[in-house]
Order: structure tokens, then sequence, then C-alpha cells
């Protein structure tokens, strides 16, 4: 809540009580809220690996406050500060140091809460290095990589009928994956010398099948990732030249009451709370009867969903507030669904590495349209501090644009994406034999568009 707080308002901010221009502080802004995002993929990697949810939160949640209560002093005192232009100014002043110190004391507030219920807390165990698997595949795919892969998958290491004998992090606790053929490359990884000798090979030199396929699948992720950055260029603008336009609009309500700029991009989800109540009661079990999918629509086609969406209203900001809903549920259903054994945190948060790489995408992309259109005879799209002067439209409708290609492009990964069937393999007992058997079941991403199981 603070940190969408004082990135809704830090525009204002900067251009008011910093005196930067407009586009200065519209990059400030994006690459300050992109730092912001892309930090949480440094903590998913700290607590799926060492730290654990509970002390991520608590250790990351104190530099926060620190940040909020550094954020107070700035606006208090006015040494750290340009100097004031005129009167209005100080008034300003003292409302943003009113505003600015209710943050650190509501997340102060919400730090002491979560402490008083350490006690009663399950906390997971942090598995190890959640990359050092990863590495083993590729370094055993690179010394292998003059091997010959086996026509026959059941040849390679690991991909027996049997539950792979696996301690390594990623794969411990994990069901086994079995072949498929994308990223065959990666398979050389499996490939289990015969030399006559009894001699076990390195994790470095031979990666079990399971292995191999948690890679694969971390792969495959990629294209649908960058796919959804664009989107997030995009939404950058809400929380930058959105609120500079609600500044030149007349806000006034009653004589006495007007609504702040930022609390404007609070309409699309004051829409939300009687939207998603509609969506789950009418839309999801409409859907249901032809898709068969527990959600209505696979996370992929709540993503597509609003990929168009967003390309379809880009002007209107109205129905934004379904098209995000449907785009970051789709996207953090997605990621968090992968069969990857302990990455939950770490793929959670590249939800927000995504949304970071699209906020510094808006800070490249505002400074190269003013670099290209600073020779023009109007001097540039974005020049001015006054967006009647400036040429906000045609930059809005260049984000259409990209919109568009990036949907198509989209919509060709999504394919590609769910041409992979995945199989898994998950241990199951006879009582009748008292024996233990192994169930298959064949599972195409088409169905969901992840790796499930019976």
């Amino acid at each position: 809540m603070g940190i969408a707080a004082v990135g809704n308002n830090l525009i204002t901010y900067v251009i008011n009580e910093m005196h930067f221009p407009l586009s200065n502080s519209a990059n400030i802004v994006t690459n300050f809220i992109g730092t912001i995002f892309i930090l949480a993929l440094f903590g998913g990697y700290l607590s799926d690996s060492y730290l654990g949810c509970f002390w991520t939160m608590l250790i990351f949640g104190f530099v926060e406050l620190s940040g909020f209560i550094l954020l107070s002093v700035q606006a208090h005192l006015p040494q750290l500060k340009p100097p004031k232009c005129n009167m209005f100014g100080s008034k300003l002043i003292l409302g943003w140091t009113s505003a600015l110190e209710f943050r650190p004391a509501a997340m102060a507030m919400g730090l002491i809460s979560m402490v008083c219920g350490t006690l009663v807390y399950r906390n997971k165990p942090p598995q190890g290095s959640i990359f050092t698997p990863i590495a083993q595949v590729f370094v055993a795919a690179i010394l292998k990589r003059k091997q010959v892969c086996p026509s026959d998958p059941q040849m390679l290491h690991g991909s027996q009928t049997k539950m792979p004998d696996s301690n390594l992090a990623m794969s411990s606790n994990a069901d086994a994956l079995l072949h498929t053929e994308r990223f065959r490359c990666l398979d050389k990884a499996c490939i289990k010398i015969q030399d006559g000798s009894n001699t076990r090979e390195s994790p470095w030199r031979l990666c079990t099948m399971t292995q191999v396929e948690q890679v694969k699948i971390l792969l495959s992720v990629i294209p649908i990732f960058a796919c959804t950055i664009v989107f997030n260029t995009i939404l950058a603008q809400l929380q930058t030249f959105s609120v500079q336009q609600g500044s030149s609009m007349n806000t006034q309500l009653t004589k006495n009451f007007h609504i702040p700029p930022a609390s404007l991009q609070s309409i699309p989800y004051i829409l939300l709370i009687f939207v998603v109540p509609l969506y789950d009661t009418f839309f999801v079990p409409f859907a249901r009867k032809f898709t068969g999918h527990e959600s209505g629509i696979t996370p992929l086609q709540r993503i597509g969903f609003g990929l168009f969406v967003r390309h379809l209203f880009h002007g209107i900001s109205c129905p934004y507030g379904e098209q995000e809903k449907e785009f970051s549920i789709g996207l953090i259903e997605f990621f968090y669904k992968q069969s990857l054994k302990g990455m939950q945190s770490f793929l959670t948060a590249m939800t927000y590495c995504s949304y970071s790489f699209g906020f510094y995408l808006s800070s490249v992309l505002v400074s190269l349209v003013n670099k290209i259109t600073s020779h023009s005879s109007s001097g540039g799209w974005l020049i001015d501090n006054d967006l009647n002067k400036d040429r906000l439209d045609l930059f809005y409708w260049l984000l259409a644009v990209l919109s568009f290609v990036n949907f198509i492009n989209y919509l060709f990964w999504a394919k590609w994406y769910n041409s992979n069937p995945s199989v898994a393999v998950t241990p199951q007992h006879d009582d009748s034999k008292g024996e233990e058997i192994n169930q298959y079941s064949l599972h195409s991403s088409k169905t969901n568009g992840v790796v499930t199981m019976p």
C-alpha cells in the first residue's frame, strides 16, 4: 500500500518539489518503480534458497521502512530540496510532509503485526540454491556436446518408470517429468558414459531427466515473459503522464472538495470490486462448460485477453481494471503453476520482473522519443512541462502500435508453448498387492498451459 501510494504521487512530488521537467520526472518515476520490482526477483531467490518467506519479508520490510523515513525527512527539511519557487510551494511542502509521515507509521504498524504472529507461523525451510541444479544441466550438456542423443528417451539417465533418485534442491520432492522433444540439446546432460566401470559421475556431468525437463520449462516461459513487457510499459504511463493529465483536469466536485490527480487511478480498481464477483459468478461457470478448465480459461488465455483489451482500449481508462485483472492474475498463475518445486517464490517474482522491465522500457522510450522528435519544428513530443503543448497523443499512438505488434508476437509464442505436451509420472500404491506402481498421465499444455498431475 505504501509503495503504491508513493509511486502514484511521486511524479507530482518530483515536478513540484524537486523542479524536474516532465519527461525527466516520468523517467525518474519509472526507474524508481522498475528498480523496486526487479528487486522482487532477488527477494524471491533469497526466499526459496536461503531465508524462507517470513525472514525475507521481515528483513526487506525494515528496508522499506527506512526508505519511507528518509523520504519523509527529505520532505520535511527544505535544505535537502531545491529552493522553493513561491509561497504556494511552502504550503505544498506541509502537505507532502504530512502525507509522507503517515506511510512510515503505517509500515511500522504492519511490521509489528507481522512480528506478533511469529510463533504461530508455519515456515517452510529453504532448500538451498535454486540455480545450482540449473547450472549443472547447462554444464553437463556442454561437456557432453559431442555425444549423440539416443533415439529412445528411455536410455537417458533418470527416465525410468520409477521416480528418479536425486537429492538436488530443484528435483527433490518433485514429481518426475518424462521426456519432451523441445531443446533436445539439453538431453545430452542425461547421457551416461558407458566405460565399463561403476564410477558414479559427478552431478556436474550427469543430470536426471526430471532435472533437464525442469530447465526446459524455465526456457519455455521466457518468450511468454518477454511478451508481457510492452503491456507493463503502457501500464507505466498511468503513474506518470496520466497523473499529470489529471492535474490539468477540473477535479472539483464540491466547493471545498476536489479529487487528487493520483487518486484518479483508483477508479479502475473500484470497478474491480464490482466486476470480480460478476466474473466469478457468471463468466467462469459459463466458460467452464466449453473449456473444461476450472478457472474458465487458461492462464495463457487470460494473459492474451489482457493484452488484447489493453490494445483495443488503449485510449480509454475505464476498462483498464478488467484487462489488468486478467493479465496480472493470468501471469501470476502461469508462473506459479509451473512444475518447478522449490522455485514458486522465484517464479512468482518473475511477474514483478516483467513490471520492472516494462517500466525501464518506458524510460527508454520517453528518452528516445524526445531525442528523435526534438529536431522537429514543434520541438519534440514531450519537451514542455505543459501537456497542452506537448504531443502526448502521438506518444500514445506509438504505444498503441507497439501494443498491437506485441499482441501478434504473443499469439505466436503462446501457440509455440502450447504445442509441446508434457508427460508426468506419479507413484501410486496398489493396496491389493502392497506394491508401488507408476501411473502415467499425458497432460498437454493445450489443456491448462502447465504440467498438471492427476
